[in-house]
């Protein structure tokens, strides 16, 4: 682990990513880089750079790729790896993580979050604010669990999917890649087909 903490994503999740940060206290410095030339500072901390500029610093930092879209951080954090910068994980000194518990570089336990024992969470992916996943659950790489998701015991999201805020998933159940679930959709049964799902049970709309 290195003194100084960079951020990619300075828009309003890469400030709840500042927040994490800064309440787990384990860097001296944090610092944003963006591509909005616009944007001179956030959450109080300096923006130095664009994402380009990563690469500058590799030997100086650690790296967090702050960026909602799944497709989008994927790319940025694939690229990070590749090139040997490290990407590190941050959780939410709130969060209840239980015993045997996986979680993957880059990904974000934000506060509130509740991932019972034997998950595996993916790398880069956001479990965010006071979402629960239970026991024996896989959350595969660049997934997003929206605030507020229940997701019951044994039950796999597949990569690059996305939960949206306040669904819920029964146990049991399989989600393939690349779905999106609409708000306060519930899943009772395998998905198989990607694509997007919304309403009680979940129905295929796209």
């Amino acid at each position: 682990m290195k003194e100084k903490l960079i951020i990619i994503g300075a828009s309003g999740h890469g400030k709840v990513i500042a927040d994490i940060a800064i309440k787990m206290n384990k860097w001296q410095s944090i610092a944003f880089l963006d591509d909005d030339e616009a944007i001179k500072t956030s959450m109080g901390l300096e923006v130095i750079g664009k994402t380009a500029d990563a690469f500058t610093y590799k030997d100086e930092a650690d790296f967090f790729v702050a960026i909602g879209n799944n497709a989008t951080r994927e790319k940025v954090q694939e690229r990070l790896i590749e090139e040997e910068l490290n990407v590190v994980s941050l959780i939410h000194p709130s969060a209840v993580i239980g015993i045997g518990v996986e979680i993957g570089i880059g990904t974000v336990v934000m506060a509130g979050v509740v991932i019972n024992s034997s998950s595996r969470i993916g790398k880069g992916c956001i479990i965010n604010t006071s979402s629960s996943l239970d026991h024996d659950n896989v959350i595969e790489e660049y997934v997003h669990i929206s605030p507020g998701v229940n997701i019951a015991g044994t039950v796999s999201v597949g990569r690059g999917s996305w939960l949206g805020i306040g669904s819920i998933v029964s146990n049991n159940v399989n989600i393939c890649s690349g779905c999106k679930v609409g708000a306060g959709a519930v899943v009772v049964k395998d998905i198989t087909e990607p694509g997007t799902y919304v309403g009680v049970p979940v129905r295929k709309i796209d």
